[in-house]
């Protein structure tokens, strides 16, 4: 087998005038010098794709002429194949469109929702500052009729007066309403609730008096208990800080034995307080060396008073 080799040789490179003309010689006749096969070779590797064009072109115009050859009926038939083959893929691509269309709109829909969140939470807070505002006046409305029932109900001349202010050196000692002289108040009148008895007037001026609360030691109250034939003293106790005041029933008998819940009574002895005001309930009893003491939690949350009645007589 004769092998034959082609061997394309580099451009000359020129360095000079007289150098130039000498290597051009010695280029041709080496080009002279190559075989027929050699430079057919390089002409083809040259232009390697125009038989493959051409190849390829037959085949697209062969196939081309096929197709045109189909009667309307077969055109149709392979349109109808092609666009089953296409299906799956124009079904995904139209699902793919969907989902961005939907995320897109989503997006919107979320700004949406957040701007409508902000308006929702200024309203949210509107309406709790109003309903807030609506308890108040419901609160208020229901006291002011349970005090109203109570005044057109009870036995006793009452006048309605207002707190005003409280004793700053001890919070449960005194309280001053806005009533005085001019509204028929005197010193040593009883001050009640609806609820109960709060105190009694001690210092009156003409438009404002100051009331001793009885949960002062020296407020001192003539009581009977519910329920049994049992009387005593009732005073105040001197409490510190937060705590809640108690009452103190005195000289009651070693046998008395009160339960906790029994009611206490104002009885009328020493003529300041009528006979029967609620004092308080029994919360214990205990028995001393000479007579039996209990403890009473007042009727009256005497830390929440906003409006009062004086006792001015019996009707």
């Amino acid at each position: 087998m004769n092998l034959s080799f082609c061997v394309r040789w580099p451009q000359p490179i020129a360095s000079g005038a007289n150098n130039g003309g000498h290597r051009k010689a010695e280029t041709g006749k080496l080009v002279r010098r190559l075989p027929v096969s050699c430079r057919v070779a390089n002409r083809q590797s040259a232009n390697p794709m125009s038989r493959t064009n051409i190849i390829a072109l037959l085949i697209f115009g062969a196939i081309l002429g096929y197709f045109l050859s189909f009667g309307p009926e077969t055109t149709q038939n392979f349109k109808a194949g092609v666009y089953r083959l296409l299906a799956p893929f124009l079904t995904g691509g139209s699902g793919i469109k969907k989902q961005i269309t939907s995320v897109r709109s989503g997006l919107k829909s979320l700004d949406e929702l957040e701007h409508e969140n902000a308006a929702l939470n200024v309203e949210n807070r509107e309406l709790r500052a109003t309903n807030k505002g609506l308890r108040d006046v419901e609160h208020e409305v229901n006291r002011l009729r349970h005090a109203l029932n109570y005044r057109e109900r009870s036995m006793f001349k009452l006048v309605a007066a207002e707190v005003i202010a409280r004793d700053s050196s001890s919070w449960w000692r005194t309280l001053t309403i806005n009533r005085g002289k001019r509204d028929a108040i005197e010193t040593d009148m009883p001050v009640v609730t609806d609820v109960g008895l709060v105190g009694k007037t001690t210092t009156v001026s003409d438009t404002i008096s100051v009331v001793l609360l009885i949960s002062d030691e020296n407020c001192r109250i003539a009581a009977s208990v519910e329920g049994s034939r049992e009387q005593g003293i009732v005073s105040g106790e001197r409490v510190t800080g937060g705590l809640t005041p108690l009452l103190d029933l005195n000289f009651l008998s070693k046998q008395a034995d009160l339960k906790p819940g029994q009611k206490v009574y104002t009885s009328g002895v020493g003529g300041v307080f009528p006979s029967g005001l609620l004092i308080g309930a029994v919360k214990i009893f205990r028995v001393r060396e000479l007579d039996g003491q209990a403890q009473l939690t007042p009727a009256v949350e005497l830390s929440h008073l906003e409006d009062v009645f004086v006792v001015t007589g019996r009707r």
